[in-house]
């Protein structure tokens, strides 16, 4: 390192740690990009387009009027790509920051009593019906996704059970998304936002920091990484179960007026890592998919309660 570039290192600690922080963040980025067949090139261009929005808007916050010069000396973009990038549309994201569909789906099959059986417990329903059906649950909750979507979807994630007489059953209110799918890439995109967010909230020296906690160890004994894994699931799901039902208690009452100014997105997350997987930690190759049933609807007939 020349003196120079000592000095340079040092005149900014914060951005120097920045950097440094950003650089271990992007370490799971490139895996995606590389996995996915993202170029540097593409990657550099999102980064460049999403600069100057942002920087745009914190402008447009800060001073009440859009400014592209100081866009340009913010991001240090030419001025003439500032514009262009302002002048043109964003591209659609995905669907609002919200639950992914197959969530939100098995939240309210686990809690709605329309889905539930005698014991409260989700209920075995039949595909196809027009009341007490899988292909109910889907019209009311499924955001829009065919009903065959959905339910090669929950498949994928293990989280229901295909029965005998074109029935399923509710498995898993808490599934993981795994493998490379839009879904799952999608997830990322949400789940690593919002942790984010939240660092970064703290980070700023918030009066009202928001909560973040983590439990690490350097030195696990491999032996018992399956049993804290299985450990860690059961007791995330029961701690996400209990947060959804906390949760619902902030939701806007129907019927009720109020502002979208007034609403308020919460959430909690809970998530496992571990590093330095050993081979016989990694999870076998999932080969060739099963191959999809042919389901068919039958003739109509009285749907009962």
């Amino acid at each position: 390192m020349t003196i120079q570039e000592k000095r340079e290192s040092t005149d900014d600690p914060i951005k120097e740690a920045a950097l440094l922080a950003l650089s271990r963040l992007l370490e799971p980025l490139v895996e995606l990009m590389l996995d996915t067949g993202i170029t540097v090139r593409e990657l550099n261009q999102t980064v460049r387009e999403k600069s100057a929005r942002i920087a745009s808007k914190r402008v447009v916050r800060e001073t009440g009027r859009e400014s592209k010069s100081r866009v340009s000396i913010m991001t240090g973009l030419p001025r003439s790509e500032v514009t262009k990038i302002l002048n043109s549309r964003e591209a659609m994201s995905r669907s609002k920051a919200d639950q992914h569909p197959a969530r939100r789906l098995l939240a309210a099959w686990f809690s709605s009593p329309r889905f539930a059986d005698k014991t409260g417990e989700p209920a075995t329903l039949p595909i196809f019906g027009k009341r007490r059906s899988f292909e109910s649950l889907v019209e009311r909750h499924g955001g829009g996704i065919p009903v065959r979507a959905m339910l090669d979807e929950l498949r994928q994630m293990n989280a229901i059970e295909q029965l005998a007489d074109q029935q399923v059953r509710a498995i898993s209110r808490v599934p993981i998304l795994s493998g490379l799918s839009d879904t799952s890439i999608a997830a990322v995109g949400e789940r690593g936002n919002d942790l984010l967010k939240t660092l970064t909230h703290n980070v700023r020296r918030s009066a009202t920091p928001l909560f973040e906690a983590t439990a690490v160890i350097e030195d696990s004994d491999l032996d018992m990484v399956s049993f804290i894994r299985r450990e860690i699931a059961a007791q995330g799901t029961n701690f996400i179960n209990g947060a959804t039902s906390l949760l619902n208690r902030a939701r806007k009452k129907r019927n009720t007026k109020v502002s979208d100014a007034s609403l308020v997105r919460l959430g909690v997350t809970v998530f496992y890592f571990q590093d330095s997987i050993s081979e016989s930690e990694r999870p076998a190759s999932a080969g060739p998919q099963a191959r999809r049933k042919n389901l068919r609807r039958r003739p109509r007939r009285q749907d009962s309660e």
